[in-house]
């Protein structure tokens, strides 16, 4: 059954031509209010992109995610593997923040917030304006011959391309590995660390390929944000939409002409100048309304409100709106499912929140020795083999360490150290221990019994063993 006329747009996307091919999209440099806007977005939060690695709180970097070594910095708080559950909540509240503001303002994250698009538009994007032109110079240079000063374009607008590709690949290595490490690796050569380097020119090259070729098709194919949206959108859902009960009026959109009657003649104020369709950095037209590759970028907004300024019409023909207020003027409303998704967040970040401050500044493991039982030492005294594990969370040493018993007699023996030790920061201690005692104080052939962890006099953390000992008749 062949699809109605005003529908047959969704039978492919913009950047596939009949033939199956790649239709190369060359948006026009948008310009107003809202890009004006969407830049100081964009540059605050590439310099925020760009110096998180670098900045420290309390000697912990802002943000690291050191997968090979199991380290991460979330806002100056460490993780580690003991953490996880704090990690998980973390990246929970990421996924439904995000997940709120799509219900309520559609794909705003893909044009405001997203790496991809701000690297994109803001970066890429502007560099290709620079050096190629505007809409109508980049389609001409693509179609003309290969003449010196095309050559010399190309040249210079791919070696920026790919210097920046390198630029961004070492800034991402340095959320992987610590800015500290990085900048120890550049200082001694690349060639003293070439297990680094390949890996860092393999991303250099997958960057280049998305910026320089792949482009807006991350958005349209690759990334699975766009699809959620289709789960997450309702008719209350504000996201860019063109009006199309007064765009169409009547009898449809019709071209400009001056000190003509539009509204007598039931033609709406759309004058179908595709300005909104060249602007668009994939390629749709928004008139067809909400669809799948439209990010939100505002381009469009910005593009017909300059249109309606020229010929004298009322802006906002292209707006954020919701469907609901399109069709019957409805405002915007807290709907259930939009409280619903508050109240999670909210509870989420208080837990997140609680978690943190009761987080110990070190973590003990003390487990039994594998394989090993308990021993009798002289007539009534029980010895249990166990081994310790301390991680330091913090910035400094922990010194003076040392293990102590609650409520019940005992001796506690650590097999090559003193007495008492130190646990270096963002470090580990790790060691033997014999635990003796009683037989007169055990309970049945598995006792709990409490060590305490201290820091001279200072009661720093507490863990529970099982200490084994004869099994009573």
């Amino acid at each position: 059954m062949e699809a109605p006329k005003n529908e047959s747009f969704r039978d492919s996307i913009a950047t596939i031509n009949e033939e199956g091919k790649r239709a190369w999209v060359f948006p026009k440099k948008p310009s107003g209010t809202f890009y004006d806007y969407r830049k100081y977005v964009s540059y605050f939060l590439l310099a925020f992109l760009f110096a998180a690695p670098f900045i420290k709180i309390n000697g912990n970097q802002f943000l690291l995610f050191n997968v090979i070594e199991r380290r991460f910095n979330i806002f100056g708080f460490p993780f580690w593997p003991q953490d996880f559950h704090l990690f998980v909540i973390s990246m929970i509240i990421g996924v439904i923040f995000i997940t709120l503001f799509t219900v309520a303002f559609g794909r705003i994250f893909c044009g405001w917030i997203c790496p991809q698009t701000i690297f994109m538009e803001m970066v890429f994007r502007r560099i290709e304006f620079w050096i190629d032109g505007d809409r109508g110079k980049q389609m001409r240079l693509k179609k003309s011959k290969w003449t010196s000063e095309k050559i010399k374009k190309r040249v210079l607008k791919h070696t920026i391309f790919f210097i920046i590709s390198f630029l961004i690949a070492n800034i991402f290595l340095a959320y992987l590995i610590g800015s500290d490490k990085l900048l120890e690796y550049v200082n001694e050569g690349p060639f003293k660390h070439v297990g680094t380097l390949i890996p860092l020119l393999i991303f250099t090259g997958l960057f280049y390929f998305v910026f320089s070729w792949f482009r807006e098709q991350v958005c349209i194919i690759a990334c699975p944000y766009g699809r959620l949206q289709g789960v997450l959108l309702d008719n209350k859902s504000i996201v860019v939409a063109y009006d199309h009960k007064r765009g169409e009026g009547e009898n449809g959109r019709k071209k400009w002409r001056k000190d003509e009657d539009r509204a007598a003649l039931g033609h709406g104020d759309c004058i179908d100048c595709f300005q909104c369709v060249h602007v668009c950095p994939t390629g749709i037209d928004i008139r067809n309304g909400t669809q799948l590759e439209c990010v939100n970028c505002t381009a469009c907004i910005d593009e017909c409100d300059t249109i309606m300024e020229k010929v004298g019409l009322p802006t906002g023909l292209i707006r954020y709106a919701s469907e609901a207020n399109i069709e019957d003027k409805e405002p915007f409303k807290w709907t259930a499912r939009l409280k619903g998704y508050i109240i999670v967040l909210i509870v989420l970040i208080g837990a997140l929140f609680t978690m943190l401050q009761l987080r110990n500044d070190i973590e003990a493991n003390i487990l039994r020795l594998p394989g090993q039982r308990y021993e009798h030492k002289g007539e009534t005294i029980i010895s249990n083999v166990f081994t310790y594990k301390l991680v330091n969370k913090t910035t400094e040493d922990i010194s003076n360490v040392s293990f102590k018993l609650r409520a019940i007699e005992g001796t506690i023996t650590l097999v090559s150290t003193d007495k008492s030790f130190v646990v270096p920061a963002q470090g580990l201690a790790e060691g033997t221990m014999f635990i003796e005692l009683d037989e007169s104080l055990l309970s049945g052939d598995r006792t709990k019994v409490t060590v305490e962890v201290y820091s001279s006099d200072k009661l720093i953390e507490t863990t529970t063993i099982n200490f084994l000992g004869p099994r009573s008749f």
